[in-house]
């Protein structure tokens, strides 16, 4: 792939999870593959609307021609991690009728009475889509093994659910992006008091989000075996540092495009003469 030359190294490379990973090795301060700072970062990202948008239109643009293909995005992460920044400032700058978001909250009543991937499927992306999960079915291996919701059993069982929906979702033409942004829990705690300090960012804050935070390691260690239990070939995790959110969003910026690029993706060609339709609509 044709890579900005902002990068010294193939980000996908670097923060892809392989075999042998250790959360614990990751530096959230860190910006793996990328040269320069804060500045070059925006850049870059500003740089790279133009083509995301270009092929997600291609994408969506093949949809409507009988191309099954779509692509879903998959976001996890600890509280104040950068989500939201990323729907905003990276799937903001695509045309919004090719994207499908679902925030997956707490389960209903409803939802809890079905097997935990039941919501899940009502929301996985059609042909021609870019679907984002902000949060996802990864939950309930997460906060549902930290919180005890669930025994230990259910959730091994939960780890192989996971590999048989998401391989499901390669084999029906969906390119599946799984990332986790990783944040320090220094870095939290500034963007949590942040949110303490501006009367307009009140509405972000949880109480319970400290609570949570009082359960950082047990939640590393989730991740942890999330990575080792889900980590395939086909749905891959990218753990991307997140103290930095320039970084993180031109991260998931890349990683998309390059989906996007590997799909060889082309116009559709016209069913009509185009010369013809030239014609009658100057004599019109």
């Amino acid at each position: 792939m044709n890579h900005a030359p902002y990068w010294t190294a193939d980000p996908i490379d670097l923060l892809r999870v392989g075999e042998g990973f250790r959360l614990a090795d990751v530096d959230p301060d860190s910006s793996p593959g990328f040269e320069g700072g804060k500045s070059a970062g925006q850049q870059a990202l500003a740089d790279g609307v133009a083509r995301l948008a270009e092929l997600q239109e291609q994408l969506f643009a093949s949809s409507r021609l009988g191309d099954d293909r779509r692509i879903l995005l998959v976001l996890q992460a600890m509280d104040t991690a950068g989500k939201g920044g990323i729907v905003k400032h990276v799937m903001g700058s695509v045309d919004p009728q090719g994207v499908q978001l679902a925030s997956f909250k707490k389960p209903t009543e409803e939802e809890l009475a079905h097997d935990f991937l039941w919501r899940i499927h009502k929301e996985v992306p059609g042909p021609g889509l870019i679907g984002v999960f902000d949060r996802s079915h990864y939950e309930d291996v997460l906060i549902a093994r930290v919180r005890g919701f669930a025994p230990p059993e259910e959730i091994e069982r939960r780890y192989g659910a996971i590999n048989d929906f998401e391989r499901e979702l390669t084999a029906t033409a969906t390119t599946v992006i799984k990332v986790m942004l990783h944040i320090s829990p220094d870095e939290q705690r500034a963007r949590l008091q942040d949110r303490l300090d501006r009367p307009d960012k009140h509405w972000k804050f949880n109480p319970g989000d400290i609570d949570e935070r009082l359960l950082w390691g047990d939640y590393q260690q989730a991740y942890q075996l999330a990575f080792d239990h889900t980590a395939t070939a086909d749905a891959p995790w990218f753990v991307i540092p997140a103290n930095r959110k320039w970084y993180a969003r031109l991260a998931v910026q890349h990683l998309l495009t390059d989906a996007l690029e590997r799909m060889s993706l082309e116009w559709p060609k016209a069913d009509y003469d185009v010369a013809e339709q030239k014609a009658r609509l100057a004599a019109s």
